[in-house]
């Protein structure tokens, strides 16, 4: 099957997310994937240095991952999640919980990274409700904040395009100015009052938000001050989690760490979809009750996929082989010596790094933004040089697969320092 031939089919019934169709080309068609790499139907080859929407961690078509995912499907592909349980759900639990802090002690399942967010928070308002504290209602979040495109996780949102259209729809969050800021935004949260359930964040690294980058000491004095007040700290670790900031999570960098943890993407080493919300004990106890309407009013079909569960065990066995780290460890290091080329470049500003992840602007005398005008521009040319390459605006950044070769990385390096040439 040619490019042209399902491009052209995919055209005629497919809506795409994020896609404005009017002024986008039509989808590029892939057949296969190994590695850092992904392959059209006419053969091209694209380095993915996004890992397909920051899910993927191994590196696509492993055959590890689908070899356990098989396996599991020979013996048990789907069950209800109510009343029953399963081994790989069991143990894929137990073996998350030992690489957290102490004080998470349960485990709740779910399908996406925006649904881990929503239960988070019905678990953070819900703690008060069972306790009959009607006061606690509203939620703390970020400036520049992206939890996701539900409607509660849109709430949790800045104010934006993403959710511009339900504006009005959505329930009260106060945003604190940007932890880039620190001192303005410790000034915020200290003036908190006990209306406020929960404290939502990205920690170290704002995704959409234009891979905005904050110190970890601002973090702890803010969970630190929300724990003198009662409010709860939910971590958003959907990103940043399983190793992409060069530890197993970015609460590793923390004294102080968080009451709920959201996990997603690379949870299954980009296998399958899954969501996981973790707690602590106190949460999980307030929630048992004689009375059936103090438990947890949520639940999705494919809760606790045996199937996702399974290449969630399986990335986690990769994840604790020393070579895995070895991998993170080399990207960084080649990310540093790249950045160290660009230092006073004068159309790449702000490069920074934490751990894999790589970011940078691209100077255009404008206000930086998701909806810049120059990202069209981005993209297509590195589609063009054979990289998957998703600008956030103006905002270029690399979040490959660990497995990515140091080739592929010098590669995607000198096609940054093209294109910023080109506009000198």
């Amino acid at each position: 099957m040619s490019n042209q031939n399902l491009a052209s089919r995919d055209a005629a019934v497919i809506w795409h997310p994020f896609t404005q169709h009017q002024i986008e080309p039509i989808s590029i068609p892939i057949a296969s994937g190994k590695g850092a790499h992904l392959f059209d139907t006419d053969g091209k080859k694209y380095i993915d240095a996004i890992s397909s929407w920051w899910v993927n961690t191994h590196g696509h078509g492993h055959p590890y991952l689908a070899e356990k995912i098989y396996e599991q499907a020979l013996q048990l592909e789907q069950v209800i999640f109510a009343g029953f349980t399963h081994e790989p759900a069991v143990q894929l639990s137990e073996r998350l919980l030992a690489h957290l802090p102490a004080n998470f002690e349960r485990v709740f399942f779910s399908d996406n990274g925006s649904t881990a967010v929503e239960v988070a928070i019905k678990m953070a308002l819900q703690f008060y409700h069972n306790q009959e504290n009607t006061k606690r209602r509203k939620i703390l979040a970020f400036q520049d904040a992206y939890h996701g495109d539900t409607f509660g996780a849109m709430s949790l949102g800045a104010p934006s395009s993403f959710n511009a259209p339900f504006q009005d729809m959505l329930f009260e969050v106060e945003f604190l100015p940007s932890p880039q800021d620190a001192k303005a935004c410790i000034a915020a949260m200290s003036a908190a009052d006990e209306s406020y359930a929960a404290f939502i964040f990205e920690p170290l690294i704002q995704g959409a938000g234009g891979m905005k980058m904050y110190e970890a000491s601002t973090l702890d004095t803010l969970i630190q001050i929300a724990r003198e007040k009662g409010i709860l700290c939910i971590a958003d670790e959907i990103m940043t989690g399983f190793g992409r900031t060069g530890k197993w999570f970015a609460m590793d960098y923390l004294a102080q760490k968080p009451d709920i943890v959201c996990f997603s993407k690379g949870l299954t080493g980009g296998m399958m979809a899954m969501g996981l919300t973790l707690c602590s004990e106190q949460i999980f106890q307030s929630f048992l009750s004689d009375d059936r309407r103090k438990m947890m009013f949520h639940s999705h079909s494919f809760t606790a996929n045996p199937l996702a569960c399974a290449a969630a065990n399986a990335s986690l066995d990769l994840m604790e082989k020393e070579e895995t780290w070895e991998s993170i460890a080399r990207v960084e290091t080649r990310h540093r010596e790249f950045a160290a080329k660009l230092a006073d470049h004068s159309v790449l500003k702000n490069v920074r790094i934490h751990g894999t992840i790589l970011a940078m602007e691209v100077e255009t005398g404008e206000a930086d933004g998701y909806l810049h005008s120059i990202r069209d521009d981005i993209y297509q040319y590195f589609l063009k040089e054979g990289i998957l390459m998703r600008p956030l605006g103006n905002t270029i950044y690399i979040l490959a697969p660990y497995c990515i070769e140091d080739e592929d990385l010098a590669y995607i390096y000198g096609k940054i320092t093209a294109f910023a040439q080109g506009l000198i």
